[in-house]
């Protein structure tokens, strides 16, 4: 059974420290807890691993807290102008942020700096950063875990990582929901203030860019559009690429994703009610991000659709560059294509059977007609 007080007293123990900052992750930690032990349905492995997964956070938090005590200079570090990738999952947002990500003048968010924030990256060796090699066996490891995972989206760990994970350190974040359905934990996220998380999410990039340039942050994840407004509190100078596909494909993919997640650590995975659960979840998510995107501030989105990106990918890309204002180099381009043409194999699309999860094409995209009418979406 989790429990959070020999969780946080791990981690205190693997790190060697004791202090966390500040306490604005002890709710959100609580309420986890709480919805993996009464909803979560795990098994021994399932319990296992998220135990890991919780002491290795709270781990990199203290760390973190470690490095700003050592060096509070880190605090003057300026994040500027970041562009935030957003749109739901399975429309091309991870293939994009590789593409986006291979732009050399961009500072993305990658993997093995992620999953281990310090020491702080270091220009000289971000390219030789035994994190690297130590990444790449997390993720083979992850492989052997989930099987039916690999080749549902690209990974490396040199790529970028989803802003999920440095919001994890803060305890406010979707990544947790990815192999377990905890409704309890979703609601709380939906309704909670979500600034904390950002304002951590902040702390973290200034730790990561103090000594490893360029400043133009490129991040990603689907999970800031219900919290969109917290992330202008503390970015008012954000702007987002969105990337848009019809809904009934994108949902029974979405579920097939976190049915190869839960399979292995949850004893019964219910599929109707994952099928529900992501209905609601990316229904309220739109709908807030539409809402704020319409409250006068259009002149900070850009628009790709999954099909231009998947015909034309460079196309794609070059439109973007063209909108945004940005000088697509021939060195980047080359860096694009060649990520491009490497990835195919984890770029598959497998065929998904919607009423598996409960889901009907055309009451879904009756569902969101609100989504489709407002991207002019087939």
């Amino acid at each position: 059974m989790l429990d959070v007080a020999t969780l946080v007293g791990a981690a205190r123990e693997r790190a060697g420290y004791d202090d966390f900052g500040d306490d604005t992750w002890q709710e959100g930690l609580e309420v986890l807890v709480r919805a993996l032990s009464t909803e979560g349905d795990l098994n021994a492995t399932g319990e296992e691993a998220f135990a890991d997964q919780i002491v290795g956070y709270l781990a990199n938090r203290l760390e973190i807290e470690r490095c700003y005590a050592s060096h509070p200079e880190i605090d003057e570090q300026e994040i500027v102008a970041p562009l935030f990738g957003l749109g739901l999952p399975r429309t091309g947002s991870t293939a994009l942020s590789f593409l986006l990500a291979s732009d050399r003048s961009r500072r993305s968010l990658r993997t093995w700096e992620a999953s281990t924030p310090c020491p702080p990256p270091e220009t000289a060796t971000e390219d030789s950063d035994p994190r690297i090699a130590a990444s790449a066996v997390g993720i083979e490891m992850m492989h052997e875990m989930f099987p039916d995972f690999v080749g549902m989206l690209p990974s490396s760990p040199t790529g970028p990582a989803e802003c999920l994970v440095i919001m994890a350190l803060d305890f406010h974040s979707m990544v947790f929901e990815g192999m377990s359905l905890v409704p309890t934990h979703t609601e709380w996220l939906l309704s909670c203030d979500m600034e904390p998380a950002y304002r951590y999410h902040k702390r973290v990039l200034k730790l990561l860019q103090w000594r490893c340039p360029p400043t133009r942050w490129w991040l990603k994840t689907p999970a800031h559009m219900p919290s969109i407004a917290a992330l202008d509190a503390v970015y008012p100078d954000a702007r987002f690429v969105m990337t848009h596909r019809d809904i009934a494909s994108v949902l029974p993919s979405v579920c097939a994703v976190k049915h190869a997640l839960m399979t292995p650590v949850t004893n019964h995975p219910d599929l109707l009610a994952l099928g529900r659960h992501e209905m609601a979840l990316w229904s309220k998510s739109l709908r807030r991000l539409i809402a704020f995107r319409d409250d006068g501030r259009e002149d900070r989105f850009f628009d790709v659709g999954f099909a231009a990106l998947q015909a034309d990918p460079m196309g794609a890309v070059e439109e973007l560059y063209r909108e945004m204002g940005d000088e697509l180099i021939p060195e980047t381009r080359h860096r694009m294509r060649e990520w491009w043409e490497a990835s195919a194999a984890d770029r598959r699309s497998a065929r998904v059977d919607p009423s598996a999860f409960g889901l009907d094409p055309a009451a879904v995209r009756e569902q969101f007609a609100f989504y489709h009418d407002r991207f002019g979406l087939r």
